[in-house]
């Protein structure tokens, strides 16, 4: 495993990490306590020591999972959660002060840990990154002891800027994969320039990139893959980087034919992004211990050479980006 220092939390982190939204299984089963406590031990022992998790993951389960297995290891291991997407209906006026405070002391409660590593404000509305109150208070939150450091995970690059703005935040969580480009131009120059921690979500674009979805792929109803395409629940751009399904394929072929002997495109999609020295780590999800392993493999491969690099970024350029780069 190779470790890149999370901006100025300061902490040395894996450069693949674990993101924890399936961790207790495939989407639209239950949760299961056993496969989310193989994976993420699996995870730990290969050399994983940033976890990332969520309030709203499995209603808490994912948190809970989380801490216990923390609590059982003996190495040094980041956690981080994040607040805000309970609010319901998710909107700017929600966001108060005491309940963002209240969120974080039940992740504290679920996680059964003596302070949270890092938290993150989950993916806020555009209006919360402009009100100073909502970034004091982890201020005094992390004088209380209950938090080490903020972060925020944003939907689009401009939250992204505007939240850097903001000295106590720490690192920022954003969607940044081969089909979305868009952050490695004006934010990462701005990101590095404050020493903040960038860390890559959705780097498959919702399993797109590992290039075992066809035309004839069927995801269960509860799938965002399924309901979320064109933004049912949240966000579109969470569900396939926002791409249309049927596009995205068409430029996943072309990847196919650009490295013709790989049969699993995953661990390419992800150096992909590790050649990129201003990202802190990449927290691609896994519902098996075999996906831990897939991610991890990407490791273990020769680095993609100029060329290669090139002609992945020409697909980029001709399939995807007028569809996606001015969206986010």
């Amino acid at each position: 495993m190779n470790y890149r220092k999370l901006g100025k939390t300061n902490f040395e982190i894996s450069e693949i990490a674990l993101g924890t939204w399936q961790v207790g299984g495939k989407w639209g089963s239950s949760f299961n306590d056993t496969t989310a406590d193989e994976l993420l031990n699996t995870a730990i022992d290969k050399g994983i020591n940033f976890i990332d998790t969520a309030d709203v993951y499995e209603n808490g389960m994912s948190e809970i999972a989380v801490g216990r297995v923390v609590r059982s290891r003996s190495e040094r291991i980041y956690v981080a959660t994040k607040c805000g997407r309970q609010i319901n209906p998710h909107v700017n006026e929600g966001y108060q002060p005491k309940v963002l405070q209240k969120y974080v002391e039940d992740s504290l409660k679920r996680l059964q840990l003596d302070t949270i590593d890092l938290i993150q404000l989950h993916c806020p509305p555009t209006e919360v990154y402009y009100r100073p109150e909502i970034f004091d208070l982890f201020d005094k939150l992390k004088k209380e002891g209950k938090i080490q450091n903020l972060g925020v995970s944003v939907e689009k690059v401009e939250e992204g800027l505007k939240a850097i703005e903001f000295p106590n935040v720490t690192t920022v969580q954003i969607i940044f994969n081969l089909f979305r480009q868009r952050p490695s131009e004006l934010f990462f120059k701005e990101a590095q320039k404050k020493d903040v921690g960038i860390i890559a979500r959705v780097p498959l674009a919702s399993g797109l990139l590992t290039g075992k979805f066809s035309e004839k792929s069927i995801f269960d109803s509860k799938d965002h893959r399924y309901f979320n395409r064109e933004g049912a629940a949240f966000d579109k751009g969470e569900t396939f980087s926002g791409i249309n399904y049927e596009l995205g394929l068409i430029a996943v072929n072309e990847l196919k034919k650009l490295f013709p002997e790989v049969s699993n495109l995953a661990p390419l999609a992800l150096q992909w992004i590790l050649n990129f020295k201003e990202v802190s780590c990449i927290i691609p999800g896994a519902s098996t211990e075999n996906h831990v392993l897939s991610n991890l493999s990407t490791l273990d491969l020769p680095l993609l050479n100029p060329e290669k690099i090139a002609a992945m970024n020409e697909i980029y350029e001709h399939y995807i980006k007028k569809e996606v780069q001015h969206l986010w």
